[in-house]
């Protein structure tokens, strides 16, 4: 998918139609699982919002839905990169919101699904993201090594002073984006960070949460199964496909011990350990970002009604606030 250079529209239906369902949480919450349940219910379609679901043949390492999981229910951008390709967030908003407005095109009601925190923000809030030049950033990248991070942090405080108040000195990656934007757009780099306000009026974000030991052992459930799935051979012939040239792909978790344990530098028990481990580490990562938006309407998960409260929350949101709602 290649780079996005101007602002996307928004995809709020004009007439008010079938609002955009987002489904967001942790790992191994059953995100997907509910997705379908409402697809089925709301006569809609799934769009991924799961970076390492984009990418072919990595399937059983992210859990992706299966045919006979989706029961029929269309599904969008899964297995649209190769694994020696880098995903880009900017390309994905894109994308992502094509899906949305064909879906309502054809009358359904489109559902996001996913954890990957920013690829759902870049769908659903008033986000743009600035050019990139990589000649430019290059420059700015060798000048950062030679000359110390330090001193391109100073040039950004006499050009962008309020980027400078929080970014730190040492952050040369941050610095160097941040230099990069300035010099290409003329516009301050905070003009581009995210805001918490939709795109789209008719959004209703539902988040799935669990018992933090449920959700260990679920994890730890699901990591065993993926190996007995054929996780190892899955990398095998990923690698035959590239994988060790994709920078992004490789070092997923699951996949970076599954070729550890290809190259004997681990053993299978290790690897399982470090996977179980490293998806635990994630699904905190995760339970941060989503907790921080106020705008989540949170449902445990394990209960029995969990797709009537689902429902209700819909109708809820949808009915208690007006078209100007952020």
């Amino acid at each position: 998918m290649p780079p996005v250079e101007h602002r996307e529209q928004g995809t709020a239906p004009a007439d008010g139609g079938a609002p955009l369902v987002a489904v967001v949480g942790a790992t191994a919450t059953g995100k997907s699982d509910l997705a379908v349940a409402l697809a089925r219910r709301l006569d809609g379609e799934v769009v991924n919002a799961d970076a390492l679901q984009l990418y072919r043949g990595m399937d059983i390492g992210t859990a992706k839905v299966t045919a006979e999981e989706r029961a029929g229910v269309s599904h969008h951008l899964l297995d649209v990169l190769e694994v020696t390709e880098e995903a880009s967030v900017s390309a994905y908003q894109r994308e992502a919101r094509e899906a949305i407005a064909g879906i309502r095109a054809r009358g359904r009601t489109p559902i996001l699904v996913g954890g990957s925190g920013l690829y759902v923000r870049a769908v659903l809030d008033d986000i743009e993201f600035p050019p990139t030049d990589a000649a430019l950033r290059a420059r700015l990248e060798r000048r950062a090594e030679t000359e110390g991070p330090a001193a391109l942090h100073r040039e950004l405080a006499a050009s962008d002073p309020e980027a400078a108040g929080i970014i730190g000195p040492r952050d040369a990656r941050r610095i160097v984006r941040a230099l990069e934007v300035g010099a290409l757009t003329g516009r301050p780099f905070t003009a581009f960070l995210p805001r918490p306000l939709y795109a789209d009026p008719a959004t209703v974000q539902i988040g799935l949460r669990r018992d933090r030991a449920d959700l260990h052992e679920r994890i730890a459930v699901r990591v065993e199964r993926m190996v007995q799935q054929g996780l190892l051979e899955e990398i095998r012939g990923l690698r035959e496909r590239g994988l060790d040239q994709g920078l992004t792909a490789r070092r997923a978790i699951g996949y970076q011990q599954g070729l550890a344990v290809l190259d004997g530098e681990m053993h299978c028990a290790q690897a399982v350990r470090d996977t179980i481990a490293g998806t635990r580490r994630l699904v905190r990562k995760q339970d941060t970002w989503f907790r921080r938006d106020q705008r989540i309407s949170w449902l445990d998960a394990g209960s029995d009604t969990l797709l009537d409260q689902a429902l209700e929350v819909i109708v809820t949101r949808r009915t208690a606030t007006g078209p100007d709602r952020s």
